[in-house]
């Protein structure tokens, strides 16, 4: 990633808070609203109606909190390891099963905790190529994490391309994508390369270590 494309560290911290909160206002603004039914309403159907809506968003927020900690929070101390099944499970209540059918296919063990990130982000930038949903794919083989995403109508979302790719400038970042840039970082972090492919109506998101002459590249560029 070139020089042109870095972020502040306040910018991205301020970015990513956006991203989090936009994330769980819905369900929460959900909550809210079911209350006041229970509040107003007298009767005991629309109150079960009000019930069931609080307890569903109140689910949805709890998932969406959870992802958003371990994808963008620290989860755990410095140099911690997460456990791929713990990530396995969080995923999944994030993703519900309504929209996207998810297949994990990844070792039951720990992993750093940046490596699990990674992992996690993939899957975000994976599933906003199939709007209408559809079926994704996790693997995480011989250090490669890959996440597959095939459903009608997948496209790759024009910015997601342009970041992936170093193109896209600090100040044209805004919340919907800051997860993307933040995705990239991480994996340079690592040694890592981040792809994007399209094949039809399938899209894959990949991480592999850079190349020795990309991987210099990398480096330079953060001194």
């Amino acid at each position: 990633m070139s020089r042109t494309t870095l972020l502040s560290d306040l910018d991205l911290a301020a970015l990513l808070c956006s991203r989090v909160c936009h994330d769980v206002i819905s369900p929460v603004g959900a909550i809210t609203n079911g209350l006041e039914v229970l509040d107003d309403e007298d009767d005991e159907a629309m109150k079960e109606i009000a019930l069931d809506l609080i307890r569903r968003s109140a689910r949805t927020a709890s998932a969406k909190l959870q992802f958003c900690r371990m994808a963008f929070g620290a989860s755990g101390s410095a140099g911690a390891y997460l456990d791929l099944t713990e990530a396995e499970q969080i995923a999944r209540g994030f993703i519900g099963d309504e929209k996207v059918k998810l297949s994990w296919d990844a070792p039951i063990e720990t992993r750093p905790k940046a490596e699990v990130k990674l992992l996690l982000n993939l899957l975000l930038i994976a599933v906003s190529t199939i709007p209408r949903g559809g079926q994704v794919a996790v693997l995480l083989k011989n250090g490669e994490f890959s996440v597959t995403a095939t459903g009608e109508g997948a496209k790759i979302p024009e910015k997601t391309a342009r970041i992936i790719d170093g193109e896209l400038l600090a100040e044209d970042l805004d919340p919907r994508h800051v997860q993307t840039y933040y995705t990239v970082r991480i994996a340079e972090d690592l040694g890592y390369v981040v792809k994007l492919a399209m094949d039809g109506n399938t899209a894959v998101a990949s991480a592999m270590a850079a190349p020795p002459a990309a991987a210099e590249d990398l480096s330079e560029s953060e001194d």
